[in-house]
């Protein structure tokens, strides 16, 4: 059920405009309908800040539950940001006191680019333990993408993540492993998930700790993990939010950075992901690139148009079910009583702020 535009945020009414369900702030509050308030920390870079949240919330909003879903979207000192991403965090993010003072009934983490070799390193990690810490004991269920699934297994259980020898970057076909969990009701025993990243937490790590797994690869490793609870902490470390082309913006990205000589080899291609049209035209284009490159001439323009046709987006189903179940067990885990208060702390005049 529909998303609530509590805020003047423009990804409702882009998410509008591509068919999703999004009710209007008047109309929602005169609905005699439950609603679950879901905390969204964004920590992804400036490149992908926006459509990270997009694909979040897309999913969010397609949860079959019958529930209005408040989403409140807010960040953390410690991730570099320019001017153009700051003044958007301005205009449309709230703030983690008062997040902390309203309360969640559930909380989003992202993961973002790492930029030292150990987390405790990076200046979002004593923040982003502070929510971890107050999540731990005040939210019903907090979901963890990637790299927040590291920093969360490493200040709570003291795991450490282990560097992969080269990347995992593609589409990698996974097996449930716990057919009787709710979190995969109705889920395919063998379904694909997007992975990119640089560092692992393996499955004989998370079991010595007391973790479920319930999805995990021969080539990706471990997707999908629950807290020995069962449900207080939900692990993806693959990326279902991803949209088809995610991983091909990304290619681009990568190819860009080698041309301007960000990194010194040229990218592979992700893996299970191209067809081999696609194939055909990146190798074509890796060829005019590198004469270009040596020429000292600009480069030409990466085919994206012509790529996009043969790609496909295998993974989509499988993640609206799977937040579709979380949604599912937190709307039946959380305080019913406390929903009221959200109701009339919201204010119609400045919905970004909760009275």
């Amino acid at each position: 059920m529909p998303l609530v535009a509590h805020t003047p945020l423009p990804t409702f009414d882009l998410l509008r405009e591509q068919g999703e369900e999004v009710l209007e702030l008047g109309h929602a509050l005169h609905q005699d309908i439950r609603e679950l308030h879901i905390g969204f920390l964004n920590l992804m870079p400036n490149a992908s800040f926006k459509a990270t949240e997009r694909q979040f919330l897309r999913l969010v909003g397609s949860s079959n539950q019958i529930v209005q879903f408040y989403i409140y979207l807010f960040t953390i000192e410690g991730v570099d940001r320019d001017e153009d991403t700051q003044k958007y965090i301005d205009s449309y993010y709230t703030d983690f006191d008062s997040i902390k003072e309203a309360g969640l009934d559930s909380l989003i983490i992202t993961g973002t680019n790492p930029a030292n070799p150990n987390l405790e390193q990076e200046p979002f990690w004593k923040p982003l333990g502070e929510v971890v810490d107050w999540a731990n004991s005040n939210v019903t269920s907090v979901l963890c993408s990637c790299l927040a699934v590291h920093a969360i297994v490493k200040q709570l259980h003291n795991i450490e993540r282990q560097r992969l020898e080269r990347k995992r970057w593609g589409v990698y076909s996974h097996r449930i492993t716990h057919t009787r969990h709710p979190l995969l009701r109705n889920i395919n025993t063998r379904f694909d998930v997007p992975h990119s990243r640089n560092n692992d937490i393996s499955a004989e790590q998370l079991r010595a700790a007391g973790f479920e797994i319930l999805a995990q690869g021969p080539e990706s490793g471990v997707h999908m993990a629950v807290s020995p609870d069962m449900f207080r902490i939900v692990f993806l470390q693959g990326h279902p939010e991803y949209d088809r082309i995610s991983l091909l913006k990304e290619y681009k990205r990568e190819v860009n950075r080698y041309f301007v000589g960000e990194r010194e080899n040229y990218p592979d291609s992700p893996e299970n992901y191209f067809t081999p049209e696609v194939d055909q035209i990146v190798d074509s284009f890796k060829i005019r690139l590198e004469q270009t490159k040596v020429n000292g001439q600009s480069p030409p323009a990466f085919p994206e148009q012509e790529i996009e046709p043969y790609l496909d987006n295998t993974w989509r189903d499988t993640g609206k079910s799977i937040f579709d179940n979380w949604l599912g067990l937190v709307y039946q885990l959380t305080n019913v009583d406390r929903h009221l208060a959200f109701t009339d702390n919201v204010d119609p005049d400045d919905p970004l702020k909760i009275k």
